[in-house]
């Protein structure tokens, strides 16, 4: 598709104005290298063109998801779409829900954002053929993002993402995609994900928790399954609690990355805190500060995953039956603990849609 057709076929007047703008070079490197499903999806700036994340490319992903998913015989099954508070998100989920149900999808749309477990966990619950998550995770706020779960709540690997990406290539200019429209539903299972979520583990103490979801969509239902959970001491970071697609106290919305803990960090001290906890904008990534003789620190995501292994195979009543998954660049930790309890290790390649296969 040249770069005229496709401002020619935008259905956003405003990156069709951008890319109309836009020099030959500039064109040029837009339309060299469209956007391909990564280690979580699709996720990218939002910008005009195919390597972008704009309404023409997910109007044209969306339909390839529809294409392979008919290709398999699953015309008519349930798809789910979700999607996180950033820049276009909205707009976005409602066209990937039209153009499902314009495929012959019956289409779920949450009417508010939701972190993406949820989504991941509707799709078994239903359940339903697959799920669509609008989000760029922990991504700078001028990105956004597009993830493909399949049945059993689990992301596209190969060669579903190939299969996708080749439809993609193929798909109708992007204003001349089917669209229906589809009324918003499915607050209740988010009460169901809390409810199952909050039977995980019950508090059998006094805990005080500091948490903060760093501007993102996981602040409230967090709170929520933790005091379901018997967990009523939490305190949070009042100035990253409400969703914000400008995330305007971190300079990158990663709890991982440094200084974007300093505020939760500083709250754990302020209140004696037992433990601190940060979730990204979509709350599909949790990292865990502890108090230490000279002050707190956030743990690594190495060390998060010992003690939580260590746990769980010791309060196994047969970890000898048990499986422990980490993938490549994760520490051996994690595999020497299995091999204290008796448990199997895999290692998997990079990427939580390859630990969950």
């Amino acid at each position: 598709m040249t770069p005229e057709d496709w401002i020619a076929h935008d259905p956003d007047p405003a990156t069709a104005a951008e890319l109309a703008g836009c020099d030959a070079e500039e064109l040029s490197a837009r339309f060299a290298r469209p956007l391909t499903f990564g280690t979580a999806g699709l996720r990218g700036p939002l910008r005009g063109g195919p390597d972008a994340m704009n309404l023409a490319v997910v109007l044209r992903a969306t339909w390839a998801v529809a294409r392979v998913l008919q290709n398999r015989g699953l015309t008519g099954s349930t798809v789910v779409v979700g999607r996180d508070a950033r820049h276009g998100s909205a707009q976005f989920a409602r066209a990937t829900a039209e153009v499902l149900a314009a495929e012959g999808f019956p289409v779920v749309l949450f009417p508010h954002p939701v972190p993406t477990p949820v989504l991941a966990f509707s799709v078994r619950h239903l359940p339903a053929a697959a799920g669509i998550q609008i989000t760029a995770s922990h991504n700078p706020a001028t990105d956004n993002g597009y993830k493909v779960y399949l049945d059993g709540g689990i992301q596209i690997v190969s060669p579903t993402d190939r299969e996708i990406e080749s439809a993609m290539a193929a798909a109708p200019f992007a204003d001349l995609i089917p669209r229906t429209p589809v009324q918003a539903r499915g607050s209740a299972l988010i009460g169901r994900y809390r409810e199952r979520a909050a039977r995980v583990r019950r508090s059998s103490g006094s805990v005080r928790v500091a948490l903060t979801p760093l501007h993102g969509v996981g602040g409230a239902l967090a709170v929520q399954t933790l005091r379901r959970a018997g967990f009523d001491d939490v305190h949070t970071v009042a100035a990253q609690f409400a969703p914000d697609p400008d995330f305007p106290t971190v300079a990158f919305p990663n709890p991982e990355e440094p200084g974007a803990t300093d505020a939760l960090l500083g709250l754990a001290a302020d209140i004696d805190a037992d433990i601190a906890i940060a979730l990204d904008p979509d709350a599909d990534r949790c990292a865990v500060g502890t108090p230490t003789r000279s002050g707190w620190r956030m743990l690594s995501g190495d060390e998060t995953g010992w003690l939580l292994g260590d746990y769980l195979l010791s309060n196994a009543d047969t970890p000898q039956t048990s499986v422990v998954a980490s993938t490549v660049v994760s520490s051996r930790m994690l595999a020497a603990i299995a091999a204290h309890y008796g448990a199997r290790h895999v290692e998997t390649l990079t990427g939580f849609k390859w630990l969950a296969r």
